[in-house]
């Protein structure tokens, strides 16, 4: 003897429930797309990086400045100043 009952009814509801989930699930899918937002602050600092990047690593007339003044005598370092700037840069560094 078999006693359905509302089984089918209730399976059937269940069906066709998850058949219209499953439908909107994959409309939302679809209807998303990526988008992205560059804040202002990050525009301003790619065109600051980019003015950076045109910036010559070595700055040729200091080297030739300091280049003159070893080779004709002038160029005076005290031990004291190299000293304080190595202590200087390493407290830097640490901090």
């Amino acid at each position: 003897m078999k006693i359905w009952g509302n089984v089918p009814n209730i399976s059937g509801i269940y069906n066709k429930h998850k058949k219209a989930n499953s439908a909107s699930e994959v409309a939302d899918i679809k209807s998303k797309k990526d988008v992205v937002a560059i804040s202002s602050t990050a525009k301003d600092y790619q065109v600051a990086m980019k003015h950076l990047k045109d910036i010559p690593d070595t700055r040729l007339d200091k080297v030739e400045e300091y280049s003159k003044k070893i080779s004709s005598g002038n160029y005076d370092v005290k031990g004291r100043d190299i000293a304080d700037k190595i202590i200087k840069s390493i407290f830097d560094k640490k901090v």
